[in-house]
C-alpha cells in the first residue's frame, strides 16, 4: 500500500502538471491580468486567504487518526465529526449576517483566532474539551466560506471600482491554488507527523503560526468593510419561495444535498478504512487532492471549443462515477475480503468525480438561482446536506467497523442512485434550456465553491 500509494501521487501530479501547463501555454493573457493595480489587489488578498487555506488543509490528513491515537472508539469518533457537522451549518446559517453586522476584515481575524483555538484544543485527550475544539472549527468553516470572499468582492467593487466580470478571473485562480495548496499540505502533514516527534497532532501544531500570520496580515494590510443587507429571515424566506417555485432550483438542492452528503461520509471513512493496511495518510490525501485538480482540469477542457460539452453533461458523469466507486468500495470493504488497493481507487475515482462536480453546480446554481436570492436558498441548500452527513454517521454505522463501513457504503450506493434519478428529472426539465449551455467557445469561467 506504501508503494502504491507514493506511485499514484506521482502519476497524477505528473497528469495534472501536464494538463496546466498544456493550458498556460494556450491561453492568451487577459486585460485584467496586465492591470498593476488590480495584480497588486489580488496578491493582497491572496497572500491572507492562501496562508488560511494552508492551515485548513493542513489539519485534514490526520484528524481522524488523531482522535483514533487517542484511543476513542469509533462511535465516539462519529461523534466528534456529527459535533463539527452540526456546528458547519448552525454557523453557516448565519455566518453572512454575522459577518457584515461585525465587519468582514474583523470577521477575517476572527476565523483566526477561532481556529488557533481550535488546533490548540487537539493538544487535550479530554473527549469535552476535544467537542469544544470540533465547535470551534465548525465556526471557523463557517467564516472561512463566507468572510473572505465576502471581503474581496467589496474591495473589488466597492473600493477599487474594478470591472464585476474580473471577480470570477480572481476566483479561479483561487480554486486552481487552493488545490495546489492542498496538495502540499498533504505533504507536509506527512513529513510533520514523521519528523516533529508529535505523531498526529503535528499537523494541528504547525498549522497554529500559519493561521497568525494570516490574521496579523489581514489587521495591519486589509481595509474594513460593512454591509447592511436584509434581514435574515427575510434572506430564508426569499430562498424558500424560489426553492418552492421553481423546479430547477429544487432538483437542483436534491442532487446537492444527497452528493455532498455522501462526500461528508466519505471524508470520514477513508481513514480507516486505508489506515490498518500501512497507507500514509498524507500522500493519500495529497492523491485525493490531485485527482480532484484533475477533475478540475477535464472540466475545463471538456467544456473548450474542441470537446463543447455542457455542465449538465459533466454533473450527470461525476454522479456516475460516485455511484460505480461506492458499489466497488462494497466489495472492496467486506469483511475478512478486504482490498486496500481496490478501495484506494474507488476514493480517487469519487475525488476525480468532485472535481467535476462542483464547477459544474457552480455554474448551474448561477444561471438558476436569481443572484439576490443566492444566500437563501444556499441556506436551505446546507441543511438537508449536512443532517444526511449526521444521520450516515450516527445511525449507520454498526457497532462492528467492519461490517458497518461496508453496510455504509451501500447505504450511499443507494442515496447516490437518489441523486442520479434527481439529475435524470433536473436533465429533462432543462434539455431545450439555452440559458443553462455554456456560451463562450472555450467554456463560460465559474466562480468556484470557496
Amino acid at each position: 500500500m506504501l508503494v502504491t500509494a507514493y506511485l499514484v501521487f506521482v502519476v497524477l501530479l505528473t497528469s495534472c502538471l501536464g494538463l496546466e501547463l498544456s493550458r498556460c501555454r494556450a491561453k492568451p493573457p487577459g486585460r485584467a491580468c496586465s492591470n498593476p493595480s488590480f495584480l497588486r489587489f489580488q496578491l493582497d488578498f491572496y497572500q491572507v486567504y492562501f496562508l488560511a487555506l494552508a492551515a485548513d488543509w493542513l489539519q485534514a490528513p490526520y484528524l481522524y487518526k488523531l482522535y483514533q491515537h487517542y484511543h476513542f472508539l469509533e462511535g465516539q469518533i462519529a461523534i466528534l465529526y456529527v459535533c463539527g457537522l452540526a456546528s458547519t451549518v448552525l454557523f453557516g446559517l448565519v455566518a453572512s449576517s454575522l459577518v457584515d453586522w461585525l465587519g468582514r476584515k474583523k470577521s477575517c481575524v476572527l476565523f483566526s483566532l477561532t481556529y488557533s483555538l481550535c488546533c490548540l484544543t487537539k493538544l487535550s485527550r479530554d473527549y469535552f474539551v476535544l467537542l469544544v475544539g470540533r465547535a470551534l472549527g465548525g465556526l471557523s468553516t463557517a467564516l472561512l466560506f463566507s468572510a473572505f470572499e465576502a471581503w474581496y468582492i467589496h474591495e473589488h467593487l466597492e473600493r477599487h471600482d474594478f470591472p464585476a466580470e474580473w471577480i470570477p478571473a480572481t476566483f479561479a485562480r483561487a480554486a486552481f491554488w487552493n488545490h495546489v495548496l492542498a496538495v502540499v499540505a498533504g505533504v507536509a502533514a506527512e513529513a510533520v507527523a514523521c519528523w516533529m516527534g508529535l505523531g498526529p497532532v503535528a499537523p494541528f501544531v504547525a498549522a497554529i503560526p500559519l493561521l497568525a500570520l494570516a490574521g496579523a496580515l489581514a489587521l495591519h494590510t486589509w481595509g474594513e468593510n460593512y454591509d447592511r443587507q436584509r434581514a435574515f429571515s427575510r434572506t430564508c424566506a426569499g430562498g424558500l419561495r424560489c426553492l418552492l417555485s421553481d423546479r430547477r432550483v429544487l432538483l437542483l438542492g436534491t442532487i446537492q444535498a444527497l452528493f455532498e452528503s455522501v462526500i461528508f461520509i466519505f471524508v470520514f471513512l477513508w481513514t480507516p478504512v486505508l489506515d490498518p493496511h500501512g497507507a500514509p495518510l498524507g500522500i493519500i490525501f495529497s492523491s485525493f487532492m490531485a485527482a480532484s485538480l484533475l477533475g478540475s482540469s477535464l472540466y475545463r477542457i471538456a467544456t473548450s471549443k474542441r470537446y463543447h460539452l455542457q455542465p449538465m453533461h459533466l454533473l450527470s458523469l461525476a454522479v456516475l462515477i460516485v455511484v460505480f466507486s461506492l458499489f466497488m468500495l462494497t466489495f472492496s470493504t467486506s469483511p475478512g475480503q478486504e482490498s486496500p488497493v481496490e478501495s484506494f481507487i474507488a476514493f480517487l475515482l469519487i475525488e476525480l468525480a468532485c472535481g467535476l462536480y462542483f464547477p459544474s453546480m457552480s455554474f448551474l446554481r448561477r444561471k438558476v438561482i436569481p443572484e439576490t436570492e443566492q444566500a437563501g436558498v444556499l441556506n436551505w441548500f446546507r441543511v438537508p446536506l449536512h443532517l444526511l452527513a449526521c444521520l450516515g454517521l450516527l445511525v449507520l454505522h454498526d457497532s462492528d467497523r467492519k461490517t458497518g463501513t461496508r453496510n455504509m457504503f451501500s447505504i450511499c450506493s443507494a442515496v447516490m442512485v437518489m441523486a442520479l434519478l434527481a439529475v435524470v428529472g433536473l436533465f429533462t426539465v432543462v434539455r431545450h434550456d439555452a440559458e443553462l449551455r455554456v456560451s463562450s467557445p472555450n467554456g463560460e469561467p465559474y466562480a468556484p465553491e470557496l
